[in-house]
């Protein structure tokens, strides 16, 4: 069966992203090369507008919309990131924008959703209300488009674009031969990454990672099917708990990643604070975890380098003092 997400995709998102996203470096400390026990390279998407990945997607889906079809506006649901990169890409292109975001989700990420000039409506996640349903009102009652967060192919061309980017940057350090670790959510990222890897650095291998106990991807992975998490929330990795991978992307992922690989809480803080000490970014903890697998799980990683891809910065200041005062003379 033909993909729905090819390289010219990719390829083309990034013409349209082309002076509107940043392209991240790859940074490096000897101090993390250290305690991976190999040479570790890290892509900071930390620094890109809105502070996470999520805007190359948001800006891939809305700019590819036909003209008449975009000016009525979007909706997307989120709890944050996501949010945020569809919310600016909105904003930059003058329509409106309604975010769905559940009432628990991040102050910070609700206040910058809002800053942005979209419309923030909040569910009740905990208590099972259903934001498709109030999803669909609202797209019904004002024509609003839907960006979803990663089963969509014109946003996994977006996220691709860090794949295109990582494969010229790679090799520009020696790498041609490396996994390259993912935080991993729904799967749109990893499956862009994996896609553009496929074509422009095939020594390259995308690995997804999560948080203990919502490992729904590398699980499907492991028994070749989708299975779901049984809860979808509990971590403090908030902006990658999703219910299972998506229809879109797994295939995607089954046929070109790794295995996946779960890190703990408080590995995801104790990358947060390497980062910190070590390459002077901020990371949230659903940003961190690849970081963490790097780090901490070097037994389940193959080679003299690996590739990490540090996906979002976009942290409350209590959950990133707490990790600082934990951990920070750990550092």
């Amino acid at each position: 069966m033909t993909e729905p997400v090819t390289i010219d995709m990719i390829e083309a998102a990034a013409e349209r992203l082309a002076g509107r996203a940043r392209r991240t470096p790859l940074l490096s400390s000897p101090f993390l090369d250290e305690i991976a026990g190999r040479r570790v390279l890290v892509k900071p998407e930390c620094l890109q507008v809105t502070g996470s990945f999520k805007f190359r997607g948001a800006w891939s889906a809305i700019s590819a919309l036909p003209e008449d079809q975009r000016a009525k506006g979007v909706i997307a649901f989120s709890s944050g990131n996501h949010a945020q990169g569809v919310a600016r890409a909105a904003q930059l292109h003058g329509i409106p924008a309604v975010i769905i975001m559940p009432a628990d989700a991040p102050k910070l990420k609700i206040a910058n959703t809002r800053a942005m000039g979209a419309e923030v409506v909040l569910y009740d996640r905990v208590g099972g209300e259903s934001r498709e349903a109030i999803g669909d009102k609202l797209s019904a009652e004002r024509g609003l488009t839907q960006i979803r967060p990663y089963d969509e192919p014109l946003v996994i061309a977006g996220q691709g674009t860090m794949g295109l980017e990582i494969a010229e940057q790679a090799a520009g350090e020696g790498v041609t031969g490396a996994d390259v670790l993912v935080c991993c959510g729904g799967g749109g990222m990893t499956s862009g990454i994996a896609l553009a890897l496929e074509a422009k650095a095939p020594g390259l291998r995308a690995r997804p990672v999560e948080p203990e106990g919502f490992d729904d991807t590398a699980r499907s992975l492991a028994k070749g099917e989708i299975v779901r998490n049984e809860r979808t929330s509990g971590s403090i990795c908030d902006a990658i708990l999703t219910p299972a991978p998506g229809n879109i992307t797994f295939p995607i992922m089954s046929r070109l990643c790794g295995p996946g690989l779960a890190v703990s809480d408080e590995e995801a803080q104790r990358a947060m604070v390497a980062a910190f000490t070590r390459l002077k970014i901020v990371l949230e903890p659903g940003g961190a975890v690849a970081l963490a697998a790097a780090l901490f799980r070097p037994g389940q990683i193959s080679g003299d380098a690996v590739v990490v891809v540090a996906s979002g910065g976009n942290v409350d200041a209590g959950v990133y003092r707490a990790a600082l005062e934990r951990f920070g003379d750990d550092a």
